[in-house]
């Protein structure tokens, strides 16, 4: 069902089943798929991406250009994945040429008032509560929790299944499973809630603590703690996640 007090131009590329509600616009580079709906009042600019039965609810802007003083115009996308919920007065810029795209991915929840600057990578399954603001160029990695109000400062590296705290600052990198609060931003422990909630076995959840025993609490230095969980445990996935993303990261990661 498309309004017709909504605007579509003519290029669109509409899917089945789409609803597009009163007072909405849709530009011409825009696709969205197959049961998605467009609430009233949302702007949807060229360059959108939307996946299937996605809920865009009024007064989101979906790929806007970027608010960012070297973008020249170039052609970029801001692309949204499959069962996204984008809640009131969003706003996702789409890329510059450092990537040419911003990506939300499959699942994940955009509480109102989320910004999302140019070339962000949001993974699958994540949240991000009301009013929490990305810089550029911020990767979000799967099942991360952003509490509300925060804050995280471009370039910065999120792990997966880490739960941060409401009204945090994020200068620095957080690494995989854990919990973070507190000014300046702390390690309080792993997540151990939601990765039971994710299924993790016990003897995962341990191994995991165990790891960050040795990172911020046997009083080694970063690249001691490394040298000893490289050499003293077994490779798993867990393991190897945490050790590169470590290694990867540029600004450092957030202390004990």
């Amino acid at each position: 069902m498309r309004s017709e007090l909504a605007y579509i131009h003519t290029d669109a590329r509409i899917g089945k089943d789409v609803v597009i509600e009163p007072f909405s616009y849709i530009a011409g580079d825009v696709e969205i798929g197959d049961g998605t709906w467009i609430g009233p009042n949302v702007t949807i600019m060229d360059g959108a991406r939307i996946g299937r039965k996605c809920r865009i609810f009024p007064d989101a802007v979906i790929s806007a250009i970027p608010q960012d003083m070297k973008y020249a115009g170039e052609e970029s996308t801001a692309e949204i994945g499959d069962n996204v919920t984008i809640r009131e007065c969003v706003t996702v810029n789409r890329g510059t040429k450092v990537s040419h795209k911003t990506v939300i991915g499959n699942n994940t929840l955009l509480m109102a008032y989320v910004h999302i600057a140019h070339d962000c990578v949001v993974g699958n399954n994540c949240i991000l509560v009301n009013s929490v603001g990305l810089a550029g160029e911020v990767i979000i990695d799967d099942w991360a929790i952003l509490g509300g109000t925060t804050v995280v400062h471009q370039f910065v590296n999120i792990g997966g299944h880490v739960m941060i705290g409401g009204g945090s600052k994020v200068r620095k990198d957080v690494p995989p499973y854990v919990k973070v609060d507190r000014e300046p931003l702390t390690y309080l422990g792993i997540n151990s809630i939601g990765l039971t909630r994710r299924n993790f076995s016990n003897e995962k959840i341990e191994e995991i603590h165990e790891i960050y025993r040795l990172i911020y609490q046997k009083g080694l230095n970063f690249t001691q703690a490394m040298e000893k969980i490289e050499n003293e445990m077994p490779a798993t996935s867990e393991r190897d996640y945490i050790l590169s993303f470590i290694k990867k990261s540029k600004r450092g990661i957030i202390k004990g």
